[in-house]
């Protein structure tokens, strides 16, 4: 028996339970977007041009996901800031927003608290509590405040929902209802066919761990699915504790494509995962097409994940979901708990003995 049939395998392996906490993904995004409808926002936050959202990390990528669906509808620009400083287009328009799991993360922390000494501009957090909760409610920003225990990558739910109700009541985006439940009916649809009581042999995702097992990951996107590429090399970075890297198309037919064959034990070595959507450029799935061949001839293997539902929300939602089940299924094959995150939790000690 595969070890990713066995029950005792899981129980062994993941005592925190993350395989729960990722089957979850869609009760957790139906409670999140619930909960975030009911937040109530200032009477002047309509008046902005621009949004900009700063976060590290599992709380990074829900903004990373907002500005991909937002460029499909809205002229109102996204932009995603993972650094200490705070970006020189804030400005009295602007729409600022914190979003920390923990609510102590020391890059957010630090942009957080020059924005506040910054004039203007319209500024929210996104928590579970920490030094941000403490610092917005200080200073009187509205603050959305949820409580689900998990890490933060697997608190997606309540780090993106909240982002799509607030750019919904602002008019950035359209209200994502409908695509929301869209997103939930896809992702339990898929728990039939990827959940971990799915036998190896009919699991599209388990055999790709399987064959993931050994291997250098590279993820492509494009498009909306592009900061999902992202998502899952973090994901089989954290969970499954691999290197992982993420590409970009058709960006990578201008560099990447060139490098495909060298060195030799690298592209053995290599495997390539297409994240793909009906909904991309016609273009770009040529593009597709072509790099396929391409790995071929340089003796790269590679597989192709499609995306599944009928709104945007649900083709990230779900490629979001397949990756997540492909790096739980990965930890187990590498013998590693996917929940803990040792070296990074070992940075930030270092780190807090050397006050700025």
């Amino acid at each position: 028996m595969s070890a990713l049939d066995d029950p005792a395998a899981y129980q062994r392996l993941d005592p925190q339970n993350m395989r729960a906490v990722i089957r979850d993904l869609p009760r957790q995004c139906g409670a999140a977007w619930q909960e975030a409808q009911a937040f109530e926002l200032p009477a002047d936050y309509d008046d902005v041009d621009k949004v900009v959202v700063l976060g590290m990390g599992g709380s990074a990528i829900a903004g990373d996901l907002l500005r991909a669906l937002a460029a499909l509808e809205s002229p109102i620009p996204i932009f995603g800031h993972r650094r200490y400083d705070l970006p020189l287009l804030v400005d009295g328009r602007t729409l600022l927003i914190a979003s920390s799991y923990s609510g102590n993360t020391e890059e957010t922390l630090s942009a957080f608290q020059a924005a506040l000494s910054a004039s203007g501009g319209k500024k929210l957090v996104i928590t579970t509590g920490g030094q941000l909760l403490a610092t917005a409610r200080a200073n009187g920003i509205p603050t959305f405040v949820f409580r689900y225990e998990s890490t933060p990558r697997a608190a997606l739910g309540y780090s993106l929902m909240p982002l799509l109700a607030v750019a919904g009541k602002l008019g950035i985006i359209e209200d994502k209802s409908a695509d929301v439940a869209d997103a939930i009916d896809v992702m339990e649809g898929l728990l039939c066919r990827i959940g971990e009581d799915v036998p190896l042999a009919e699991n599209p995702a388990k055999q790709l761990a399987t064959r993931l097992h050994g291997r250098l990951p590279v993820v492509y996107g494009a498009g909306l699915l592009t900061d999902v590429a992202r998502r899952w090399k973090t994901g089989l970075n954290e969970t499954s504790e691999m290197w992982a890297f993420f590409e970009e198309l058709p960006e990578a037919n201008h560099n990447a494509i060139v490098g495909y064959g060298l060195p030799e034990d690298i592209a053995r070595a290599a495997f390539v995962v297409f994240l793909q959507a009906p909904s991309l450029h016609p273009r770009v799935l040529l593009r597709y097409e072509y790099t396929r061949r391409a790995l071929a001839e340089a003796g790269v293997e590679c597989e192709t994940v499609e995306a599944v539902g009928d709104s945007p929300l649900a083709h990230i939602l779900s490629s979001v979901f397949f990756g997540d089940y492909v790096g739980l299924y990965l930890a187990i094959i590498n013998e590693v708990e996917p929940a803990p995150t040792a070296v990074i939790a070992g940075l930030k000690d270092w780190l807090a003995q050397r006050p700025a």
